[in-house]
């Protein structure tokens, strides 16, 4: 936050050369299956007064991989059991998988931004204390990047716009279109991409990564 309103206060001020340094370095990262929860539904699954505790804090300011984990259950009685909770708790409970994740439980799930489930697939999740049955939210998060307003004035993009990302890794170079961007003052400059999108273009060994916008 505090290094977000220092950079648009500097740009205000000296105009827009100052951007012309670039923003913050890139960060790239794989976003494995999790799920986002809601405190009523929190309750349900770990009982009464439980409250998520990080086991692993994220690149974006106040975010938390939790302790918690739940079982989710496919149509085909497949399972995915240790699927981590993320936090803290919001208004919806939402779980994001991967393509191939959808592909072992049976589920068709719909590529959607965070936050829009109406009408996506459901499934059941069990905790320690108790069962619920989602009739909708399990989704493939779309590809993003998180930019604060100063990222977003130098890639010259508002929120929702698309963009495109090159990842260049040894003899595997790869675009990804469609990359939808989402602004916040408090936001941090990160991409969020899922596991397979992450083993396709072989982002371990990534020598650059680089976000292009779309005209």
């Amino acid at each position: 936050m505090v290094e977000s309103l220092i950079r648009q206060t500097l740009f205000a001020q000296v105009g827009r050369d100052a951007q012309a340094a670039g923003p913050l370095t890139l960060v790239v990262n794989s976003s494995a299956r999790h799920m986002h929860v809601s405190p009523e539904n929190l309750e349900i699954l770990f009982g009464k007064g439980y409250e998520l505790k990080p086991h692993k804090w994220l690149y974006q300011e106040g975010q938390f991989a939790s302790q918690a984990t739940v079982t989710l259950v496919g149509p085909r009685d497949r399972i995915l059991p240790q699927l981590r909770i993320l936090g803290p708790c919001r208004t919806l409970t939402q779980i994001e998988l991967s393509y191939t994740d959808s592909v072992y439980l049976g589920l068709n799930i719909p590529v959607r931004a965070s936050g829009d489930i109406k009408g996506s697939t459901g499934g059941v999740v069990i905790g320690p204390k108790g069962v619920i049955e989602m009739k909708e939210g399990i989704i493939r998060a779309a590809r993003h990047v998180h930019m604060s307003p100063s990222d977003a004035a130098y890639y010259g993009v508002k929120a929702g716009d698309n963009m495109t990302m090159l990842v260049s890794a040894p003899k595997c170079t790869t675009r990804f279109d469609d990359m939808l961007v989402r602004v916040d003052p408090t936001f941090k400059l990160e991409v969020h991409i899922d596991t397979d999108e992450a083993n396709a273009c072989d982002l371990t060994h990534a020598t650059r990564c680089e976000l292009i916008r779309r005209t």
